[in-house]
């Protein structure tokens, strides 16, 4: 028994550590057929493989330091040792317990071999060897015996034979069913029973048994089929009344269904006769009425059929007579007609259908027969829907182009010029009464009306509103296309024909084309503007009165719309409205009848008038065909006069505004064109007015010129620019007066300005100081005022007009500079010489430019706050300075020079010889020297004056003291005579600052000299000459 207990726990379970070390596959006994034996994967590690271990010494450690530690722990040991012999029983309970498993698992094996013993007893004899026995039966306890047999579970069955995919032939579930055991011992193999102690004592693999030697195997498999088989007899026992009483109810139901189809059979022989006997016959009286009575309804059918058919042609000639309303009525008619829904009581006026009136009618919309007469009433529809389209589009457009032949161009343009000025702030009043566009026409109303009614009753109110669209579009076309000139040459064109015989040929589309470039080419500034202002008032006036027709289109139908056609009163009103012309239709207006328009209709209409995309629309086409025209003529325009230019641009600005306010539509492509001619005008006109100013300054005399009124309101409106713009500037934009040709501005230079003599010279004056100006200085301030209008009118493109001006500006300066001080005036205009005079008309032009600077950089700054330019004003002012420098310089260093030429003179006298009562140089100098303080002080201010004669005088004095210093005199009327000419330049130069010193300078330089051989005393020589000081002196005070 000890034995074969080893051998079970052997076969249960591997409880080898070298078992457990495998992996887990071979540890619980299932290896794949694919894996290979632990011999072929496996070595054992030899000596290299094992590394080696380095020995530590452990330091001796003193019994003494664990004493801590066992005081600690020997307080729990003693209750460790009371409550041991408690786990010790618990411990022996527990084994009892599992002994008792034992037992109970080894009695049921052992029942199992008794059993196969007593069913194979011959066989089990011969697996047997003679020295084997069988093993005797362990006697069951007492407490075993006592036990009552219970059916065993099926939990004790392995899983693997209730699996649903169980397949005997696949290895793993052969493995697991067959315990590993072996099929076919190979040979040389031990036997299990030889070698039982190699698994106990730890080998790595235990021996797999032979499946036919393997007795507890089929002992297992006996089990487990007798479990099942005891289960199956329990099922069976308790399921077997139910069973049967079921078999028993199906036997009855079978018998009860066969007896209920004998008498299925015999009720349909029954019904059969009956069938054949009474209903045939009934039935067959009833088929006769029923096809009694179609035959009526097709007759009827036939009958309405061809009032259909009538009616359709007599609505053919109603269109064809031109009376759309009451087609519209009668085709109603046919259409109620043909849906049945007609009634016959008399209501309706039939008398013009002369064929027979059916009783009843009926609704043949679903014939096929009549689909063709469908699409003829559509296509009657059409034609109506096309004739109230034409009279639609005929009121709308007749409208539209008598409002524009009432209304003028002026009129037109001073409303655009006051909406203008209302939008720049200035505060206007507004008209009393409302503009042409805004007033309407009962009768237009009325009209309108009538034909949206019949559009809408023909379905044809969409297409006559996309109608009306592209009318309004080719209108716009049209209404430019009439005021521009021919596109045909017509004298040529004749004279061809003339010369070649022949006749009707036609101009192609591209040769009008280039023949209408050319007219409008040729056109004249004033031809052009009058073309420019009759379009733009035609297409803005067409605009407003189209902004004005759509709303009054959409208020009939929003003020007409009344209930349903679908309730009793509005089809009893439709019945009657049997109107055969439009004055009918006013008629019934006039006394109060209310046309009825669906909401449908409404729907209709604001969708396809969408006036902004409408106004849109028009104003897109119409500004393209402007725009291609102001392209043809951009050359001709660019180089128009300042005046023309300006109101041509006004009046683009003043049509792009009302464009803008009925579309809101900025109109692009038009204001890029205006803009591109405004960016070419502002230099082309740049160099014209250097062009004239240059003329004008070759041919200038550099004399005074008179500084009339005219000149004066310019000076005026430019220093006023410093804060606001002067009404002169903003005349330009009044387009609806005629235009005033410009006078000639060329200064007369053969006169002084205004006519005005010579002795009559009025001067500019800038802030209470007085300029007296040349031709040049007031042409030039004539171009600063056209730049400055130009700015005022198109202030965006301040910054580039301002540009041209310092250019205009610079270029008067550099001129100046060229004809007076490089002397160019004596070859342009003819001047012999040029004089201090020149010099000072010229310093004092520059000096009115000088004071004029600020007031024209503040006017651009006002305009264009950021301007780059404003710092080029200051430039401008001071090369104008350094330019007056120079002219006084010059004037310092002609009179030096001439003072120097008369001293060499001076040195040349032999006054001991000389009667002369004075020199000649003498007389001229003090004559210069008067005539240019004369000259100076006439045309400069004081300050001028005396910077410039300064300087004169203090030359003078230098080098006429030196010269008369180094005079040699040899005799007493010798000193008489350089005495004399001393006296005289300190007479005639009194009147001027300082020149009396200097005469009293070189007087005591004559006075000083010493004559060689005179014995008379100093005092006597000086009372000699002084009564010819006295003299002179007297005689210049008497003149004086």
């Amino acid at each position: 028994m000890s034995e074969s207990r080893m051998g079970l726990v052997a076969e249960s379970g591997q409880n080898a550590i070298s078992v457990l070390l495998q992996p887990p596959i071979v540890r619980t006994g299932m290896r794949p057929h694919t894996s290979a034996p632990s011999s072929a994967t496996h070595k054992p590690p030899t000596a290299k493989d094992i590394p080696p271990v380095t020995l530590t010494n452990i330091a001796h450690v003193n019994a003494a330091a664990f004493e801590p530690y066992l005081a600690q722990v020997g307080a729990l040991w003693d209750p460790f040792q009371r409550a041991e012999p408690e786990r010790a029983t618990g411990s022996g309970s527990r084994k009892e317990q599992g002994q008792l498993k034992d037992d109970d698992f080894a009695e049921m094996l052992e029942r199992g071999l008794r059993r196969e013993q007593i069913s194979r007893k011959s066989s089990s004899s011969s697996t047997l060897t003679p020295n084997e026995s069988p093993a005797p039966s362990r006697r069951a306890s007492g407490g075993l015996s006592r036990r009552k047999l219970e059916v065993t579970s099926l939990s004790t069955i392995p899983p693997v034979y209730f699996d649903k995919n169980f397949q005997l032939e696949n290895p793993r579930t052969f493995d697991l069913v067959s315990e590993r055991s072996e099929v076919v011992r190979k040979p040389g193999t031990p036997s299990t029973a030889g070698e039982p102690n190699d698994f106990m004592n730890g080998s790595a693999r235990r021996p797999r048994k032979a499946l036919t030697t393997n007795a507890i195997l089929q002992e297992k498999l006996s089990w487990y089929i007798d479990t099942v088989e005891v289960h199956l007899i329990s099922a069976i026992s308790t399921a077997s009344d139910s069973f049967f009483a079921v078999l028993d109810s199906l036997r009855e139901l079978q018998s009860e269904a066969a007896e209920c189809v004998k008498g299925t059979k015999s009720l349909r022989v029954d019904l059969g006769s009956l069938d054949r006997t009474l209903a045939l016959g009934g039935l067959k009286v009833i088929e006769m009425k029923r096809r009694r009575d179609n035959l009526h309804k097709l007759r009827n059918a036939t009958e309405q059929l061809s009032s259909i058919m009538q009616g359709v042609t007599h609505c053919e000639g109603l269109i064809d007579r031109g009376d759309f309303v009451l087609t519209l009525d009668r085709l109603d008619l046919v259409d109620r007609l043909i849906s049945g829904t007609l009634p016959l009581d008399g209501s309706n006026s039939l008398s013009w259908l002369n064929t027979f009136k059916p009783p009843t009618l009926i609704d043949l919309r679903e014939l096929k027969a009549l689909d063709a007469l469908a699409e003829e009433m559509q296509q009657l529809r059409f034609r109506i829907g096309k004739g109230f389209e034409a009279r639609f589009l005929d009121t709308l457009l007749v409208d539209l182009r008598q409002h524009i032949k009432t209304v003028t161009p002026q009129d037109t343009l001073q409303r655009w010029g006051s909406a203008f000025q209302r939008g720049r702030g200035d505060s206007q009043r507004l008209p009393s009464e409302l503009p042409a566009y805004m007033k309407e026409s009962n009768q237009v109303r009325q009209n309108l009306k009538a034909c949206l009614l019949g559009l809408h009753r023909s379905r044809y109110t969409q297409q006559a509103t996309v109608a009306f669209r592209n009318g309004i579009m080719k209108e716009m076309k049209a209404l430019i296309r009439q005021r521009l000139p021919c596109s045909t040459d017509d004298d040529n064109e004749s004279q061809v024909l003339v010369s070649t015989g022949a006749g009707g040929c036609t101009t192609s589309q591209q040769d009008k084309s280039a023949i209408l470039a050319r007219n409008l080419r040729v056109l004249d500034p004033e031809a052009a503007e009058d073309l420019y202002f009759s379009v733009y008032t035609d297409v803005g006036e067409a605009l407003r009165r189209l902004s004005i027709q759509v709303k009054v289109l959409l208020d009939v139908t929003s003020g007409t719309a009344s209930p349903s056609l679908t309730s009793p009163e509005a089809r009893s009103h439709m019945q009657s409205l049997n109107l055969s012309t439009l004055s009918n239709i006013g008629e019934s207006l006039s006394t109060g009848k209310l046309l009825i328009i669906s909401s449908q209709m409404q729907e209709e209409l604001i969708q396809a008038l969408d006036m902004s995309s409408l106004l849109g629309q028009a104003v897109d086409v119409a500004q393209t065909q402007i725009t291609k025209v102001l392209k043809i003529r951009s050359e001709q325009t660019v180089r128009l006069p300042l005046a023309r230019f300006l109101r041509y641009f006004h009046l683009n600005r003043l049509f792009a505004d009302e464009c803008e306010a009925v579309s809101g539509r900025s109109g692009a492509a038009l204001k890029g064109v205006v803009n591109n001619q405004i960016s070419e005008f502002i230099p082309l006109l740049g160099d014209s007015a250097k062009q004239q100013l240059t003329s004008t300054m070759d041919a200038d005399k550099w004399e005074a010129k008179d500084f009339g009124p005219e000149e004066e309101t310019i000076l005026g409106r430019l220093l006023q620019g410093m804060t606001l713009d002067h009404q002169d500037w903003v005349k330009t934009s009044v387009v609806w007066e005629k235009l005033e040709e410009e006078s000639s501005k060329s200064i007369h230079l053969s006169r002084d300005g205004n006519g005005a003599t010579k002795n009559k010279v009025r001067n500019a004056t800038i802030d209470e100081q007085s300029y007296i100006l040349v031709g040049s200085a007031i042409a030039a301030l004539r171009g600063i005022d056209r730049f400055a209008n130009l700015i005022v009118t198109i202030p965006g493109m301040t910054i580039e007009a301002s540009n041209v001006l310092l250019d205009f500006l610079k270029l008067f300066n550099s001129r100046l500079c060229q004809l007076i001080l490089g002397a160019g005036a004596r070859h342009s205009a003819g001047l012999k010489t040029i004089n201090s005079k020149h010099l000072a008309l010229v310093s004092q032009a520059l000096s009115f430019f000088i004071a004029l600077m600020p007031y024209l950089r503040e006017f651009v700054r006002r305009h264009a706050i950021n301007s780059p330019s404003l710092v080029e004003f200051d430039r401008v002012k001071r090369l104008y300075q350094d330019h007056q420098f120079n002219i006084h310089d010059k004037l310092i260093d002609i009179m030096s020079l001439r003072t120097a030429a008369h001293v060499s003179a001076m040195k040349k006298i032999d006054w001991d010889t000389d009667a002369r009562e004075t020199s000649l140089y003498m007389q001229t100098l003090t004559e210069e020297t008067r005539k240019l303080h004369k000259v100076l002080s006439k045309n400069l201010p004081e300050s001028t004056v005396t910077s410039i004669v300064g300087p004169v005088i203090q030359s003078n004095k230098e080098q006429l003291g030196k010269a008369f210093d180094e005079a040699v005199v040899k005799t007493l009327q010798g000193k008489a005579r350089l005495l004399r000419d001393s006296v005289l330049f300190g007479t005639q130069l009194n009147k001027i600052d300082g020149a009396s010193e200097i005469g009293s300078h070189i007087t005591e330089i004559v006075n000083g000299k010493q004559i060689d051989g005179l014995e008379k005393p100093a005092d006597e020589q000086e009372t000699t000459v002084s009564p010819v000081h006295d003299k002179d002196k007297d005689t210049e005070t008497s003149k004086s």
